[in-house]
């Protein structure tokens, strides 16, 4: 991953607890590797270049899921946002409006289908971004190797997407802090959690300036709201939360029965 990846665990054996360790790493490594949408030798770019349509059970996991997270989002949350990447390398505001007006008809997860093993899209121009999605998953993938070997407690996180595995040794919960958008350094607000999942969204993290107007990380089909800082979402998974908080940063209104946080401008915070 090319953001910062923490993982605490409580063993008493040291040993046990890097081997555990290491075991993760190479498990996130190679997610990265087989599912990093910039680099041209992937297996996910094999797929969006129409190199190959064989699909393996873990990415047809993914693509099924992605497909419900969809639907469960009204389409909010759309993993052939990718689609529109390429037009964010072009120079002038009007090359990237004409250029998004153009594949904006080639968005939606209706434009390919899993058919038992393979994939197959409908036009030549959908493509499959799994960046809102794949480090949410290592995560997931995380807990269940330290389920697996028996660790009960553990806190894993991949530049703020994060899992508390049960209680702190002191038998409490773990304390999230939640950073105040407009001053990174500073905390607004804390959540506690155990067994939970936790994840924040937020447009100021990494942005680009053409022509003095912004373009946030979070692409859209249409512009980001900007009263909402930032979005987090507490829920059993990290995949889940993320995609909730991705959303709720496109469409602050979306319903939800997952415990989320919003930040405004103002500062004020929203609870639910």
């Amino acid at each position: 991953m090319t953001s910062p990846c923490e993982l605490q665990l409580y063993c008493n054996d040291e040993h046990k607890a890097r081997a555990i360790a290491k075991k993760i790493m190479i498990m996130a490594k190679r997610l990265e590797n087989k599912y990093n949408f910039y680099n041209p030798d992937s297996y996910l770019s094999e797929l969006n270049q129409r190199k190959t349509d064989v699909l393996d059970t873990q990415t047809k996991d993914l693509l099924t899921r992605a497909k419900l997270f969809y639907k469960k989002t009204n389409g909010v949350f759309d993993i052939t946002m990718g689609t529109l990447t390429q037009s964010r390398k072009l120079e002038t505001l009007k090359q990237i409006e004409e250029a998004s007006q153009r594949l904006k008809p080639f968005l939606g997860v209706e434009h390919f289908k899993i058919k038992k093993n393979r994939l197959t899209f409908n036009n030549p121009h959908t493509l499959i971004d799994f960046g809102g999605f794949v480090k949410e998953f290592a995560v997931d993938q995380a807990v269940k190797i330290l389920k697996k070997e028996k660790i009960t407690t553990a806190l894993v996180n991949f530049a703020g997407d994060i899992y508390a595995l049960g209680l702190k040794p002191n038998k409490q919960r773990f304390s999230i802090g939640i950073k105040n958008p407009l001053n990174p350094s500073e905390y607004l607000t804390s959540i506690k959690l155990s067994n939970q999942a936790l994840t924040t969204s937020a447009s100021y993290e990494r942005s680009h300036k053409i022509e003095e107007k912004s373009f946030s990380h979070i692409i859209s089909s249409s512009n980001l709201q900007d009263e909402i800082l930032s979005a987090t979402v507490v829920a059993s998974s990290v995949v889940e939360a993320g995609v909730f908080s991705t959303a709720l940063m496109i469409k602050p209104q979306l319903e939800t029965k997952l415990e989320k946080l919003l930040i405004l401008k103002s500062l004020k915070l929203l609870r639910s």
